[in-house]
């Protein structure tokens, strides 16, 4: 079983696969409807509406909708694009068991506890036919896949196969259904429309499940008699075939595969079992520990089943589709259906080679995991997972007519060719490398420097060895490790053309390093890498669940092409891909490359192929703008852009002025004039501001009035004043002598006020440049295609110099300037050429938040929704006040600040975890994270001597801020992830029995409440030696309330601990021997020490086995249902009941 998906919930009862969308229906006990996206493991949306479970939902084949039908004895069709229940449907008297479209007519089927089945019409929202036979509960009831039949279970122990032809020969159509309703209603139960065309008996007992073959005339059922019965009809009867055996319990669903020919059931007994349909054998058992199964679904179209279980449901496939294959010049060698086949690229000839023995069982048909091709000796290497991993060897003939050497076998844990006529096996007991010749003989033998799990070909004699967090390129020759990279768990290897580059694929990410494993970029996707290959270019392509996409060298990728279904990429060859798709045939794909192959030119600065796709080339988009203006050419996307106001924009970005003046023309906005003249004020174009800023009415600035404000801001009240009563700012002048008080100056009389005016320039030289600037890279080719040029710069400064009438102001001539600025020609070709200004980058803590899926790491980056997002999906966390201060010591603590000059700003810094000299500068590592795992456990260690030493109250502050910690905690590997997981279950117990502990000393009036928390405290899972403290506290408190028998269990627990203060044992022992006397209790507690029951973390009562409860997500803790969606009292965090995908605190978990 390859599990894609699963959830954790309330039981799931029904289940439904959209025939199109990578969605999944989940009908739960609680009477939630839940929509989950498989493919990305998303919660699309809930659907509330029944009172009670519901057990049969379905979706429709063409429309956005799908039916429910529950205990509530009412069906429901809902829009799930608008969220709506459409409508009910009322008739049946009890439980809805399965409800169904059916594929062609407006019709659902529904099977009901009233022991009948119904069919209605969903667009008349009529019953059309009411189908009563069974004597007992009708536990299912589904249309046939093509023929005008319907099949239903019992609790009569029958199978009962109906003819719905007469019914469906009838019109539909909404007015005769209602005209037919006076009918229907009085011969309700006696319509000759469907009719009981077999009963099938030979169950013991009742029938739960039975279903159709989608193909063969097959039906299979399941019953409460442990047993799948197989069924074969014709026009006239009906029989059994076989029966299978091998469930320990009730058998829930039982179905056959779309696929193959295969029958997976599942049962109360936890497993879900394969059966060859052919031979009625079984052939896999699945199983799961604690969770019995009550659903299963089956995808029409694709190789995915789906189960529901006590706590949720998993999506799952029986076999691995990914095809075995290797390329080899021209020539693609690969397997399929017990055949080597040869695929020749150029003739697009496919063509089949030998045979080949197929491992595992025919049934299920596995595939081989790998295949290695040696060209010279023409010999194939087929690895497969048969026996805990195999392979055999094939030595193709020259001739085809030549007969086939019998394969030679072996057993490894991979094989590979290594040179023309060797291959190395993998020997994963001792971490040795067997390399053997084509006799299949041992030539020599290597230990591996990593405890490898795999390995991959890496050149002649090279071997890229994979570890769970780590893989190394080892020369077997040498015995030298020729490179490392510390990597999540790797799946698959693909190396370029001239064997320089090697891509590395795992579930989540891919990664692109040298031929010696040196780091180059990372690339992350929330959907499943399945393939990939190297283009002619040295670019990367790739293929998800849905796209075909690429990556450049610098880490850069994009989306090439949406996918209906997933492909294999094998190989890249221009505007070709050539692929596999899972039936493993081969495929040809035309993309269009222009998109990564400007970029690539772009990154190797081939600004001549710049240059002539921007020409020839048909580049357009948001997209395509926003990445040149990211990487700094801003200057390239204003030739993809016709909007002024983006124009205007990207010109004032890349410095060109004379783009900036034609669109700031155009728009004609005081915004945008004003924006310029700060831009030509930058560049030192004196005439370009002065035209701006002539625009804006802004060419004088009030000086009276600023002068005043400058003063009275500079704290001079008194100059203030003065210049204000000069000038006659009267309501200015009263307002500064109200704050001067006493202090107001006096004027001197007799003496005329003037402005000072500084004094007039002797000469003007023009523009006076404030920027160095160069020249722009695409200065000769791209100017004569800029819209806007120079020219017209000239023409819309002449023009406004000409018409003094324009102007508001009353024309530029009524201004005294110097005669020397009659002429802009000077000014204009300072800026004649395209300038690149420096650009800022990205910041780092952006970096952080794009790249992480972490909410410390979201934190530290200063993306606090984010992190609360995260936090609220991953453990249902919906308090976030006890973490404001983790929240903000997080991003303080990424980040650093220094100062330069006291009049400069304070540069800030980004520190990032794990940061070495070596480091590239071009790779953005982590933020640094002021928690760790370490810190944790030296406060747990506090905490447990606090509590030694009855410190109470302070050890509770120390486990509550370990448990509101861990969230907000980063961890390398897998193993240590364990380790938090297994730290928050530790100090959310010392948290509950802490907070009893406290609240029973708090109480003084109630002696059996005392006892019972006590009591309760003792069951917390506590270190032995508090262990002992508990169970010695509720001794005592039991024994002075006379309830001898609790006291004395309490001793008795006590003593088996071995406690090793010898005055703890004397008083047990003294206590036993007291209780012996008289072993009562004096007063009632509500406290079984032989139940089993986990206590509630608000009401602390205890919950005994068998009794409902909901669950924190986070900290596990246990409460009674009234308390579930209020916050957990235990970690003060997440929302009781709270649907949540679980703790993620580790990069591994990601990719």
């Amino acid at each position: 079983m390859l599990t894609k998906f699963k959830t954790k919930s309330n039981r799931v009862k029904g289940l439904s696969f959209h025939p199109k969308r990578p969605w999944i229906l989940a009908s739960l006990h609680s009477g939630v409807i839940q929509l989950w996206d498989y493919r990305v493991g998303t919660l699309i949306d809930k659907f509330d509406g029944h009172q009670g479970p519901v057990r049969g939902v379905h979706f429709h084949t063409s429309q956005p909708l799908f039916v429910s039908g529950g205990d509530d004895c009412k069906i429901k069709v809902w829009n799930y694009k608008t969220h709506w229940c459409l409508f009910t449907l009322l008739g049946h008297l009890d439980y809805i068991r399965t409800v169904q479209f059916h594929h062609e007519y407006p019709w659902i089927l529904s099977a009901s506890d009233d022991q009948t089945i119904r069919i209605w019409n969903w667009q008349s929202r009529t019953c059309v036919s009411v189908l009563a036979a069974h004597n007992h509960y009708v536990m299912c009831a589904s249309f046939h896949p093509k023929d005008d039949l319907v099949v239903s279970a019992s609790l009569d122990q029958t199978v009962r196969v109906w003819e719905i032809g007469a019914l469906k020969k009838k019109t539909v159509s909404p007015s005769d259904d209602i005209m037919r309703l006076a009918e229907i209603n009085s011969d309700l139960f006696d319509s000759v429309d469907v009719t009981v065309k077999y009963v099938l008996e030979g169950h013991e007992r009742g029938v739960i499940w039975a279903a159709f073959h989608p193909n063969l005339p097959l039906i299979v059922s399941g019953s409460d008699d442990r047993q799948v019965k197989l069924w074969r009809m014709n026009e006239t009867k009906a029989w059994e075939v076989d029966t299978l055996r091998g469930h320990m319990n009730n058998v829930s669903s039982v179905m056959f595969h779309a696929k193959q020919d295969i029958i997976v059931s599942n049962s109360e007994d936890n497993s879900i079992r394969v059966w060859d349909a052919t031979k009625r054998t079984e052939i896999q058992t699945f199983r799961r520990e604690h969770d019995r199964f009550w659903s299963l679904a089956v995808h029409p179209e694709i190789n995915l089943l789906a189960a529901g279980h006590d706590n949720g449901m998993i999506v799952f496939k029986l076999e691995r589709e990914r095809p075995a294959f290797a390329l080899s010049g021209d020539s693609l060698f690969y397997a399929k259906d017990r055949f080597l086949r040869c695929y020749e690229y150029s003739t697009q000839k496919d063509s089949q080679v030998i045979p080949i023995r197929s491992p595992g069982t025919p049934s299920l048909n596995q595939s081989p995991r790998t295949l290695s091709y040696s060209p010279t000796e023409n010999a194939v290497l087929i690895f497969s997972d048969l026996d805990g991993g195999s392979y055999e060897l094939y030595i193709i003939p020259k001739d085809r007519s030549d007969v086939v050497q019998d394969e030679m076998r072996g057993k490894g844990g991979s094989a590979v060719f290594i040179a023309r006529n060797r291959f190395a096996v993998l020997e994963k007991s001792t971490s040795q490398v067997l390399v053997k010749n084509l006799k299949n003989e041992v030539v020599e033998k290597s230990s591996l420097p990593i405890p490898a799990d795999a390995i991959f070909y890496a050149g002649t004699g090279n071997l890229l060895c994979r570890s769970e967090d780590k893989v190394v390129i080892f020369d077997l020759q040498q015995r030298l490790v020729l490179g490392e990279l510390q990597i999540p768990f790797l799946r698959y290897v693909v190396w370029s053309n001239d064997m320089e580059s090697v891509a590395l694929l795992g579930k989540h990410y891919i990664i692109i390093a040298s031929k010696k494993l040196a780091f180059q970029c990372m690339l992350h996707e929330r959907i499943r890498v399945k393939s990939g290959a190297w283009d002619d270019n040295g670019v990367f392509i790739y293929t998800t669940l849905n796209h075909i996409k690429y990556c450049l060298p610098n880490g850069d990728s994009g989306i090439i092409k949406t996918l209906d279904v997933p492909i294999y990429i094998t190989k890249v060859s221009g505007n070709t891909i050539f692929c596999l798709d899972r039936d493993r045939k081969n495929r040809a794909i035309t993309i269009n490359a222009t998109e990564y192959i400007f970029k690539l030119a772009l990154l190797r600065k081939r600004y001549d192929h710049v240059m002539s796709m921007i020409k020839n080339s048909q580049l357009c988009g948001q997209a395509m703008i926003a990445y040149l203006q990211q990487k700094g050419f801003p200057e390239v996307a204003l030739h993809f852009v016709e909007d002024e106001r983006i124009r205007f924009n990207l010109a004032l970005e890349s410095g060109n002025i004379s783009v900036a003046v034609a669109s700031a023309t155009e728009i004609n906005e005081k915004d945008h004039w004003y924006r310029l003249g700060v831009e030509a004020l930058r560049q030192g174009n004196s005439r370009i501001v002065e035209f701006a800023y002539q625009q804006t009415k802004n060419f004088e600035r009030g000086e009276e009035q600023c002068s005043v404000k400058i003063l009275d801001n500079a704290g001079h009240l008194p100059l203030a004043y003065i210049t204000a009563s000069v000038h006659g700012l009267n309501d200015v002048a009263e307002r500064l002598a109200i704050e001067l008080g006493d202090n107001v100056p006096s004027l001197p009389e007799g003496k005329t006020p003037s402005l000072l005016m500084p004094p007039p320039p002797i000469m003007c030289g023009g523009d006076w440049p404030l920027l160095r600037v160069m020249k722009g890279i695409f200065e000769g080719g791209l100017e004569s295609a800029n819209r806007g040029g120079n020219t017209e710069i000239e023409a819309i400064l002449d023009d406004e110099e000409d018409n003094d009438g324009v102007c508001e102001w009353g024309g530029i001539g009524d201004l005294d300037l110097p005669t020397e600025l009659d002429s802009l020609k000077v000014s204009v070709s300072a800026c004649s050429s395209v300038f690149i200004t420096p650009t800022q980058g990205m910041p780092v803590s952006q970096i952080w938040s794009e790249k992480s899926s972490l909410a410390a790491e979201q934190a530290a980056a200063g993306s606090f929704d984010t992190a609360m997002r995260l936090l609220h999906r991953q453990l249902g966390i919906k308090n976030f006040a006890p973490l404001k201060s983790k929240f903000l010591d997080l991003f303080s603590g990424s980040h650093s600040y220094l100062r330069a000059f006291s009049s400069s700003p304070v540069v800030p810094l980004a520190i990032e975890r794990g940061w070495s000299e070596s480091s590239s500068p071009n790779v953005r590592g982590p933020p640094a994270l002021v928690f760790d795992f370490s810190q944790l456990e030296a406060k747990l260690k506090s905490g447990y001597k606090a509590t030694t030493a009855g410190k109470l109250s302070e050890a509770l502050r120390v486990f509550l801020s370990i448990l509101q910690t861990i969230p907000l905690v980063v961890v390398e590997s897998r193993r240590e992830v364990d380790d938090v997981k297994e730290l928050v279950i530790i100090v959310k117990e010392y948290v509950l029995g802490l907070q009893m502990e406290l609240k029973r000393r708090e109480m003084k009036d109630d002696p059996v409440r005392q006892q019972e928390l006590a009591a309760y405290f003792t069951h917390c899972k506590l270190q032995t030696p508090h262990l002992r403290l508990a169970y010695f506290s509720a001794m005592t408190v039991c024994y002075k309330a006379k309830n001898m028998a609790t006291a004395a269990h309490f001793a008795r627990s006590l003593l088996d601990t071995n406690p090793t203060i010898e005055s703890q044992a004397r008083t047990a022992r003294q206590v036993m021997q007291a209780a012996d006397r008289n072993m009562t209790d004096a007063t009632a507690l509500n406290y079984d020490f032989r139940n089993p029951f986990v206590i509630c973390g608000s009401t602390y009562v205890p919950i005994y086995k068998g009794q409902k409860d909901v669950a924190c997500p986070y900290c596990t803790a246990r409460f009674v249902p009234s308390q579930e969606g209020n916050i957990c009292t235990v970690c003060d965090l997440a929302v009781i009941g709270a649907d949540a995908s679980g703790l993620l605190c580790s990069p591994s978990q990601v990719l």
